[in-house]
């Protein structure tokens, strides 16, 4: 393990306009990042919107409506009910998507948690088309192959595969990554709704532990080599509905062999959801990749904040 990596705060994740009446204007539960041109996309698990902000100006953020509906104040009950959005990624161009999209993808740790939104893109990045997809055959696949209850807390593709990343806890400490096979379809929608989906590998991971917790992922995104960049996090609790007190968090790196090659703790205990590579280049020659992270606060009158980091290889 090398020194302890420092991250830079950049700006808080404030908003034009509340997500909901009585609540701040600001995200507060960040739980996954996408940069699209000058545009960055970040979900937050306990809201219905997500947030689009600026990439190169600190202005307020806008809202894109991902379903109807309100969610309740109160703490405890809107964590019944929310939708638990965990990872978000970008979906290549194709025939059916000329300039792109976003899939943004639940938890899965509840039948409620289990629904996705597919965003297509415009040529400047910008949201011009929103679907609801039902996830429920590919998570009980997954769940399945895995034999524990689903925490999906990142996703990304590569190549022909969908590589999801289950979260551990101290109960049970181990993480996964679970590669589903993506052969293409028709569309999107229906390769992640097919029945039956085949999961191609899992690939079980210790990553150590701060003061005892478990260190475990918390998002991830592809690296153009077809490594796998994560963060990972120490939560204080035993299953994969509560939450609990972050004690630290790293971020590394697997290769094309599922393994693990990199690992490094950072300077404070932040609990690191999303994470996307903004180098150029980021490649198995290349020393450094930076990055942008985005925080949950776990407190709803907390704003979630974006750093950044640079992370040497």
């Amino acid at each position: 393990m090398s020194d302890r990596l420092e991250l830079t705060r950049l700006r808080d994740l404030t908003l034009r306009e509340p997500p909901q009446p009585g609540r701040a204007a600001h995200l507060s539960a960040a739980s996954g990042l996408v940069r699209v041109n000058d545009l960055l996309y970040v979900i937050a698990d306990d809201e219905y919107q997500l947030g689009i902000f600026s990439a190169t100006l600190n202005e307020p953020g806008t809202l894109l409506r991902l379903r109807d509906g309100l969610l309740p104040e109160a703490k405890a009950q809107r964590k019944v009910v929310k939708p638990d959005l965990e990872a978000l990624l970008r979906v290549p161009a194709d025939r059916n998507f000329p300039h792109g999209a976003l899939l943004a993808l639940g938890s899965g740790s509840r039948p409620s948690r289990m629904t996705g939104y597919l965003l297509t893109l415009d040529a400047a990045g910008r949201s011009v088309g929103l679907r609801a997809i039902d996830c429920t055959e590919l998570y009980d696949a997954v769940s399945n192959a895995l034999g524990v209850a689903l925490n999906i807390e990142g996703a990304v593709l590569s190549g022909n595969r969908l590589r999801l990343l289950q979260r551990g806890n101290k109960h049970d400490r181990r993480s996964a990554i679970v590669d589903v096979d993506f052969v293409a379809q028709a569309s999107l929608p229906m390769a992640i709704t097919q029945r039956d989906p085949r999961v191609l590998t899992v690939r079980w991971f210790d990553l150590g532990d701060v003061d005892g917790i478990p260190l475990s992922f918390s998002d991830a995104t592809a690296l153009p080599d077809g490594c796998l960049l994560f963060t990972a996090i120490a939560e204080d609790t035993r299953d994969n509905y509560a939450d609990g007190r972050c004690a630290g968090a790293a971020i590394g790196i697997v290769d094309l062999n599922h393994e693990l090659v990199t690992l490094q703790k950072l300077s404070q205990p932040l609990k690191i959801e999303g994470v996307e590579s903004v180098s150029p280049i980021a490649t198995s020659s290349v020393a450094a990749i930076d990055l942008l992270l985005v925080t949950d606060a776990d407190d709803p009158d907390i704003a979630a904040s974006l750093y950044g980091a640079r992370l040497r290889r």
